[in-house]
């Protein structure tokens, strides 16, 4: 295989033999293909894009460069759910706790941050001690024993994906749908789940800005999904103002508790459970999604949910204790307040101004390599369909130090106007499968 041949045919709109992905795709993984022309070929996909086959093709050598677990001795049916990406978006650190608690089996593998959008390991390992690197062996364990594990990207466990996924990040090839598509699936298949749950993002704040786009989305992901003899559904959420208040990962993970003390932002609330009923009912473990969504709430209010959660943290090595007393959570020591420069209805909060001023702050990278830092972030106090004076507090700026820069651009993401405050947007736009 020469890759440059394979860089210079995608880059004229060619297209590549099966064999052809698959060499490259495993030539990358060994480390023979170096990142700079893996992001040649990136950029040409990112322009040209890839057929049906193309794709089906670069999913399943994704899935099978490495290990793929498999768990044939449950008792009940493995389930996860993906996002594309959202600012704000915690939803799986509550939903994967209620799901198995409904007695859903969900063996996670999740993601780092992508541009402005953050990554549910981060947050995660925001948690004092907590360990997202499982070993595939002790990932399956706890999956059989408590219901639901919490991974990432492994050298056993789509390995590919985890390269490609840094290198995505950092070369402006991240919204190409066909990779989208592949990296999600080689790495929910790969951690041994057979259906998934589509959270397709669209609007400013998402990867997906229009309805359309996102829809193209949603149906390739449910085509390869089948092509590869699984399950899906997908739903079309909206991403043009952050999900919930927190934007940072300690405060995104002490606003996923509060969800599951039944508490918390109503979006952040209502799209947890909608998700968990799909999930439920994607499972075979409930007849339809008013049940689904019963259930969710009946494990939310009797504490399984979040008692699973605890003992999840426990297991891979964090301080249960945050779920009493988030306050043991990081905390950036210096707090801005965003105030109003005028009276009004807030009719606009442009999500990604938001998550690249989290970004700037240091709760997200630039490039693969940057530290995250877990404790700053935004918590906002104001949304669309408030309204404020004049000096009202907006946002909270949770900073290392001086963030001058940082409160005006927050302040600048909302827009405001003497119209009368309309309710806040429904945050799912539709369904798909």
């Amino acid at each position: 295989m020469n890759a440059l041949d394979l860089i210079r045919r995608k880059r004229d709109g060619g297209v590549l033999r099966p064999a052809e992905v698959q060499e490259l795709v495993r030539s990358y993984t060994a480390g023979e293909v170096p990142d700079y022309q893996m992001s040649a070929w990136l950029m040409a996909v990112y322009f040209q894009g890839l057929d049906d086959d193309e794709s089906f093709t670069l999913t399943q050598a994704m899935l099978e460069s490495g290990r793929v677990l498999a768990f044939r001795d449950l008792p009940g049916p493995t389930v996860d759910k993906h996002s594309t990406g959202g600012v704000g978006d915690k939803i799986s650190i509550p939903l994967a706790p209620i799901v198995a608690a409904c007695g859903g089996f969900v063996p996670m593998i999740s993601g780092r941050g992508l541009g402005h959008t953050g990554g549910t390991l981060d947050k995660l390992e925001s948690i004092p001690g907590f360990r997202t690197q499982l070993s595939p062996e002790a990932f399956q364990e706890q999956v059989r024993g408590l219901g639901m594990a919490f991974g990432g990207q492994t050298a056993d466990l789509a390995p590919a994906d985890g390269k490609l996924y840094a290198l995505r990040d950092v070369t402006g090839t991240v919204e190409s749908i066909p990779l989208i598509v592949a990296s999600i699936l080689s790495k929910k298949f790969a951690s041994g789940t057979e259906r998934v749950v589509f959270d397709v993002k669209v609007g400013r704040g998402a990867f997906m800005k229009n309805l359309g786009r996102a829809r193209l989305l949603a149906r390739a992901l449910l085509r390869t999904t089948q092509s590869l003899g699984k399950q899906g559904r997908a739903l079309l959420t909206r991403m043009d103002q952050p999900l919930g208040r927190a934007v940072g990962n300690a405060l995104e993970v002490e606003e996923s508790i509060a969800i599951l003390k039944g508490e918390g932002p109503e979006d952040v609330r209502d799209l947890t459970i909608r998700l968990a009923a799909e999930m439920l009912f994607l499972a075979g473990l409930v007849s339809d999604l008013d049940i689904g969504w019963r259930k969710a709430q009946e494990a939310i209010r009797g504490g399984k949910a979040l008692a699973r959660l605890q003992a999840v943290i426990e297991r891979q090595g964090g301080d249960p204790s945050v779920c009493d007393d988030p306050a043991r959570l990081p905390k950036a020591p210096d707090q801005h307040p965003v105030r109003a420069e005028e009276s009004g209805a807030v009719i606009e909060l442009r999500a990604e101004s938001i998550g690249a001023a989290v970004v700037d702050l240091g709760g997200g990278r630039r490039t693969k390599d940057d530290p995250v830092d877990p404790g700053v972030g935004v918590l906002l106090q104001a949304k669309v369909g408030h309204t404020v004076r004049r000096g009202d507090l907006l946002a909270v700026v949770h900073a290392r130090g001086p963030a001058d820069a940082i409160v005006q651009r927050v302040r600048d993401a909302y827009t405001l106007s003497d119209e009368r405050a309309a309710p806040p947007p429904d945050v799912v736009l539709d369904t798909e499968g």
